[in-house]
């Protein structure tokens, strides 16, 4: 799914800010007992990683710290690869700017 907002898009690193886009918010939908993503147009249904991800993305927390509080989270795993993957696919879906 895509949401073309027309804003610049997130280059991922360490000091990167990602924040949502104007217009973007999550929301926790107990009918889906999902978090999902919600933008003029439409509703991004998201799984459990990505909601992860997406409800520490607050537009101060730089992607360092985002990685380190999510690793601390789940006890210490390795997940930087996942969490700058994922990054830098909702950044081309226009999910983070």
């Amino acid at each position: 799914m895509s949401a073309d907002t027309g804003d610049r898009r997130f280059v991922v690193s360490d000091e990167a800010i990602p924040r949502l886009p104007h217009g973007f918010r999550m929301q926790f939908e107990p009918a889906q007992d999902s978090w999902v993503l919600l933008y003029p147009e439409g509703l991004i249904q998201l799984n459990g990683p990505a909601a992860e991800i997406l409800k520490r993305v607050d537009g101060k927390t730089t992607v360092a710290q985002l990685i380190a509080d999510l690793s601390a989270a789940f006890n210490g795993a390795e997940l930087r690869a996942d969490v700058e993957h994922f990054l830098k696919e909702a950044s081309n879906y226009g999910w983070i700017v």
